[in-house]
């Protein structure tokens, strides 16, 4: 992991292991580590992207990263401020519905037309969970988040479609941007822990049809809690 200190938070970049970059465009390389980056919480919604210090994290040149940086203003992931510079997005309510919207159609439709769920995707998505309980239990309410988000993803990654997976992953990155996090992740990380349970119990059971409707219950849940987000003035020490 390295990292820069910004004028409110660290620019902390890590590569993840799961990660294989090989053969794509320099640019291509650093806007998928970045948008990963924004999945794992390491980069948060306002967060200044100072060219320089990005660059050096990025082990890429300046040129390069522009590039990225641009491909990521097209996946609503990052806003160009002038005279300001570049910042992760901040998404607003109108997000949350379109996002919801997008979830819907991808996860519901993975578990309607994977009938029964194979045991490799099974253990990917126990592994998910394990590990989100570990972090729970170490406090690590970021990491809580993330591997949640994990889990989601192998849902869609059923489909074996390599379009839904990228466009998913750009779904993920712009989900965790309305993320709480501060002195209020805690309580708004934990109840997803039990919801996921329940979700892979009915799949690991083959009970497809409960599993969808645990998962549109989970969906419709999800959305209320973040759309109230931006009905309700934040605690001193949070941010969304």
């Amino acid at each position: 992991m390295k990292g820069f200190a910004g004028e409110t938070r660290t620019l902390t970049i890590e590569i993840p292991e799961h990660l294989d970059l090989s053969g794509l465009p320099a640019f291509e390389r650093i806007s998928i580590l970045l948008r990963e980056n924004i999945i794992s919480g390491n980069l948060v919604a306002g967060q200044a992207l100072a060219e320089i210090e990005l660059a050096a994290l990025c082990d890429s040149s300046r040129n390069t990263l522009r590039e990225a940086l641009r491909f990521l203003h097209g996946e609503g992931l990052v806003n160009y401020h002038q005279n300001r510079g570049v910042f992760v997005r901040q998404l607003d309510k109108r997000d949350v519905r379109d996002i919801f919207k997008a979830r819907r159609h991808l996860e519901v439709l993975a578990l309607t037309v994977n009938s029964p769920i194979s045991d490799f995707h099974l253990a990917r998505m126990a592994q998910h969970l394990d590990n989100a309980a570990q972090a729970a239990a170490n406090e690590a309410w970021r990491s809580v988040g993330t591997h949640s988000l994990r889990f989601h993803q192998s849902i869609v990654q059923m489909l074996g479609c390599a379009r839904f997976n990228d466009f998913f992953s750009v779904l993920l990155a712009q989900l965790r941007l309305l993320f709480c996090s501060g002195a209020g992740e805690r309580d708004f990380q934990l109840p997803w822990i039990a919801r996921d349970r329940e979700i892979l119990a009915l799949l690991s059971q083959q009970q497809s049809e409960a599993a969808c409707r645990a998962l549109i219950d989970y969906l419709d849940y999800s959305e209320r809690q973040l759309t109230a987000t931006f009905s309700h003035p934040l605690s001193q020490g949070e941010s969304y």
